[in-house]
């Protein structure tokens, strides 16, 4: 039977089994009656090993080493593919199979995705519309995702997609997608725009593939993207307070209340609103602020600022006047939204 191909680097549990299976290091059948059958003998016995509970990592090691120099010692002379064999043999000479697992070999016995990478194109290369092909493809997105070409992993990705887009693997393909451009999110201060774009491949996971086992994941992660778009809204308008730039302070501070309400910026945003309006002299707005924030963050630190703000002035957190603010208040504390 064929192994899943592995989970994103991230999502793999530490109960995932190993990718070691029968036929995973030589052919399950000589192609020139040279060589007995080894593939499966060997992953039992490697299988059997690393189940052993008494051993210590290293033992288990240093056996996991010597069945894998026994296994390439007896599994055929000179697979010719920089394994020490002295033998080399043209590439179309495989089976898609053998291909497909040097590749697999390469990526997570000899942790060389480049070479792993290879392989699985040439699998593709040499055996176009074959279901070993296909499979080779997703794993040319999972093998460039893990070696950090993100750019590639998507091409790679939509590849899979615009031939096989019913396929099981899917799901996964438009994960790994979504996953390129997430794992390039760098810190608040530079320019959003692989966040915008990473929000916009999660939701097509979430909304097309709702039921597979990557839905949870890109929604965890959707969340924690859109908190970062805030965190930058938030940089930009204390940026602006600073240098009493109250005006286009507000703005930024606004759309965090408005657009990002579910984030964790949202009790730091209305407080410096309050702040902003209190320095313009716009009490009925600062007051406001202080009157929703107190309703939905009282045991946040930021309300204790705000409300110390506003007593020093004479005022009290209370909704007051017709601003965009009053409309916040209406929906969100007495949930009037029409």
């Amino acid at each position: 039977m064929w192994q899943t191909f592995p989970p994103a680097p991230e999502t793999r549990s530490p109960e995932a089994k190993p990718v070691l299976r029968p036929g995973f290091f030589c052919a399950t059948e000589s192609r020139h009656g040279q060589n007995p059958p080894c593939g499966a003998g060997f992953a039992e016995a490697v299988d059997r090993r690393k189940m052993a509970g008494g051993k210590s990592g290293a033992l288990r090691q240093a056996l996991y080493a010597g069945l894998v120099l026994t296994a390439l010692s007896g599994c055929g002379g000179g697979l010719g593919l920089g394994w020490g064999a002295p033998k080399e043999r043209a590439l179309d000479t495989y089976t898609p199979q053998e291909l497909y697992e040097f590749g697999e070999y390469q990526l997570e016995a000899e942790k060389d995705p480049d070479a792993a990478l290879r392989y699985f194109q040439e699998v593709e290369r040499l055996y176009p519309y074959t279901e070993w092909a296909k499979r080779g493809l997703i794993m040319q997105a999972y093998t460039l995702h893990k070696n950090r070409e993100y750019e590639a992993a998507r091409d790679a990705a939509q590849r899979f997609l615009d031939f096989y887009p019913g396929d099981e693997d899917a799901a996964y393909a438009q994960y790994l997608m979504a996953l390129s451009y997430y794992d390039q999110i760098d810190e608040v201060g530079r320019d959003q725009g692989l966040t915008f774009q990473a929000l916009q491949a999660l939701r097509v996971v979430i909304e097309e593939y709702p039921d597979s086992e990557y839905a949870k994941s890109a929604m965890l992660k959707f969340d924690m993207a859109f908190d970062h778009l805030a965190a930058k809204e938030m940089e930009i308008g204390r940026y602006y307070l600073k240098r009493g730039n109250y005006s286009a302070a507000i703005n930024r501070f606004r759309s965090v209340v408005q657009d990002f309400q579910t984030t964790s910026h949202t009790p730091e945003a209305l407080h410096r609103l309050v702040e902003c309006y209190m320095a313009l002299g716009f009490t009925d707005e600062a007051q406001t602020a202080g009157a929703i924030l107190g309703y939905n963050y009282q045991s946040s630190p930021f309300y204790d600022d705000s409300f110390r703000l506003l007593k020093g002035k004479g005022l009290s957190p209370e909704a007051k006047g017709t601003s965009w603010l009053a409309t916040i208040y209406r929906q969100m504390v007495r949930g009037q939204w029409l």
